[in-house]
């Protein structure tokens, strides 16, 4: 496996997620990995979720404990896999000051910035496209990510860019194509590289009925097109059977992009790696 290292993970310190931290580690010692860092989730003013348990403290991240285990785990395993702090913070355009405000208080190695609410809903629930058009509402999705990707800058990388696309109902009135949106697409990837920032190539799409990486093919090859470099790969796993999923796959399309390396971080830094 040319891709050793696993930059989108979480474990039972994220509220959508039961598996515990070392379970998760040796399920990456298991597939050959030499890092994995954990981006457990931290989603400030995420709404109420009627009929479901989810409320605005479920995605509230307790920091200190999460890095105590960290710390713990990366002395544990400090001879067989490398471990790393990370974080994935879910932006709104109300909290864009408290993200700032997290991503300064803590060291983390590696902060991934993700859209997982559009309108203030989640598109993971199929209410959010409810008596609307997909294609508006993948066009209001991408209107607000340009939004913050010029006003919010302390990130690594932006997580699964078309994470509308994984949840849009089968029977949507168009499927989803990076050609139907490129104009406010190529703005968001041209200010993500503007920033010195850089995108991952999510592999949990293959694993979905969407049966494609997040972002796409087509998106992926335009971000190294208009000179993208930076791009992390992550399985987005939250069970221990999907840590480091498809990782051949998403090599294999990666190059077929033109990348020759992906990327890891240490203490918000770019390493490149050979694919």
């Amino acid at each position: 496996m040319s891709i050793q290292s696993d930059f989108h993970l979480h474990s039972s310190f994220s509220g959508d997620c039961d598996a515990p931290m070392d379970q998760m580690i040796q399920s990456g010692i298991a597939k050959g990995l030499q890092s994995m860092c954990f981006t457990e989730h931290n989603d400030f003013d995420f709404p109420d979720i009627p009929g479901t348990d989810v409320n605005s403290s479920t995605f509230l991240l307790n920091v200190d404990s999460y890095l105590y285990d960290i710390l713990r785990m990366r002395e544990k395993y400090a001879d067989r896999i490398h471990i790393l702090f990370g974080i994935e913070l879910g932006l709104q355009e109300s909290c864009l000051d408290k993200n700032a405000e997290l991503a300064k208080a803590y060291d983390f190695d590696f902060i991934i910035a993700s859209s997982h609410l559009c309108m203030g809903m989640d598109p993971y629930y199929p209410s959010f496209f409810e008596n609307r058009r997909t294609s508006d509402c993948y066009r209001t999705y991408f209107e607000e990510m340009l939004s913050y990707v010029k006003k919010y800058t302390d990130y690594d990388v932006y997580g699964h860019l078309d994470y509308i696309a994984r949840y849009a109902p089968a029977d949507a009135d168009c499927a989803f194509s990076y050609f139907d949106y490129s104009d406010l697409i190529d703005e968001i990837l041209k200010t993500i590289i503007s920033n010195h920032k850089g995108i991952e190539c999510n592999t949990s799409g293959l694993r979905k009925p969407l049966n494609a990486t997040n972002p796409s093919i087509d998106i992926l090859k335009r971000y190294k097109e208009l000179g993208g470099e930076i791009i992390t790969v992550g399985s987005d796993a939250h069970f221990t059977e999907h840590v480091a999923a498809d990782f051949d796959k998403a090599a294999d399309i990666l190059k077929a992009c033109g990348f020759q390396y992906y990327n890891t971080f240490i203490r918000r830094q770019p390493v490149f790696c050979k694919l």
